[in-house]
């Protein structure tokens, strides 16, 4: 199998990986944690084009707010999604109080909204809050 590339959740550095490997704790050749974690990956203004376009596997993003009271509520069913997708596809979270800019590049009108990115593309968006369950199967109907 080709080398696939994964971006440490620990220090962003863009990791070659043997398709192999990502399912036996594949770590980080320069910080040499773990890039896998079961837990979705907070994402910020310096890091969140990286995370998903030099990701070969898809990238779902929980567009969030902290007073957002359906995000909270959806914040573990988005954990527990997290651990049984991993690392078939990286679980993030952003803020969208902190990142507006961002949040508007992607006309985020309405959180929680779920995005899945492939390549940098958005390839499918969900708004509204969901389930641990229902978060893993939109995103196998989706990938």
């Amino acid at each position: 199998m080709e080398p696939i590339h994964i971006v440490c959740p620990h220090c962003d550095t863009i990791n070659r990986v043997d398709a192999e490997r990502i399912r036996h704790a594949a770590k980080c050749g320069k910080c040499k944690q773990a890039l896998f974690t079961a837990h979705p990956l907070e994402l910020n203004g310096q890091n969140f084009d990286r995370h998903i376009s030099r990701n070969d596997i898809p990238v779902l993003v929980d567009f969030w707010a902290p007073w957002c009271g359906p995000c909270k509520m959806m914040a573990p069913a988005f954990a527990q999604a997290a651990a049984q997708l991993e690392p078939r596809l990286r679980l993030t979270k952003l803020n969208t109080e902190q990142e507006q800019t961002i949040a508007a590049r992607y006309g985020i009108r309405s959180i929680p909204t779920l995005i899945v990115f492939q390549n940098g593309r958005e390839i499918a968006r969900q708004s509204g809050a969901m389930g641990g369950a229902e978060i893993v199967r939109w995103v196998e109907s989706t990938i």
